[in-house]
């Protein structure tokens, strides 16, 4: 039974990780739909959040499994608890990439990004991709310091954030208000995207320590 309810643990853990690669490959390809303005790709990536959900309905289904079956207690219940907790927050994040792809969607034929923002929004959406990288791999190996550098990377994307409004509020703005709300909403996803990912980061240091 406990080899049972281990294997099960890692199936959940090896869940999680693909769900951090997908996540990282759908901000990717909704940033490429946003600044090439391809509804092709937006599409996709709208349709593809659902194989996200369903993996994340999977998790929590074997969760609540495991403790009908097993009733864990102590480190084994903090597993399986912070497991579906994580799997909630890896969710929220490819529900972001389809947001900024729905931007793209919207505003197709004409380019959501102004040229003198594309550099900005390239970069956060580098900062996204590194940060799902980091968050599947603080979950692989439960490793602390690996989780605490997360919030630091956390902080380059509050960075870039702040530039967007720098731009949204000199006086030289002269892409109208749609754009600007457009360009404000896609720059909060991607911001949310790196908190959701530091969730993730004090989980992981929660579980591992039993201290947030």
């Amino acid at each position: 039974m406990r080899d049972a309810f281990h294997d099960d643990l890692s199936s959940i853990t090896d869940d999680l990780v693909e769900m951090t690669r997908m996540t990282g490959a759908a901000i990717e390809r909704a940033t490429r739909a946003l600044l090439d303005a391809d509804q092709h790709l937006a599409e996709s990536v709208i349709a593809a959040d659902d194989d996200l959900d369903e993996m994340r309905r999977a998790v929590d289904n074997l969760v609540v499994d495991l403790l009908a079956r097993q009733q864990p207690v102590a480190t084994d219940l903090r597993s399986v608890i912070t497991a579906m907790q994580m799997a909630s927050d890896i969710e929220r994040m490819g529900d972001l990439a389809r947001h900024i792809a729905k931007v793209a969607r919207r505003r197709h034929p004409e380019h959501a990004i102004p040229d003198e923002l594309r550099e900005v929004i390239t970069s956060m959406m580098e900062a996204a991709v590194h940060l799902a990288k980091s968050t599947g791999t603080a979950i692989s190996t439960r490793d602390v310091n690996a989780a605490m550098t997360i919030e630091g990377a956390d902080d380059a994307m509050d960075a870039l954030h702040r530039r967007i409004f720098g731009h949204l509020l000199d006086d030289t703005w002269k892409h109208g208000t749609e754009a600007a709300v457009d360009i404000t909403l896609v720059s909060r996803y991607y911001e949310r995207f790196g908190d959701h990912a530091v969730s993730v980061a004090n989980r992981i240091i929660y579980l591992v320590t039993g201290r947030y």
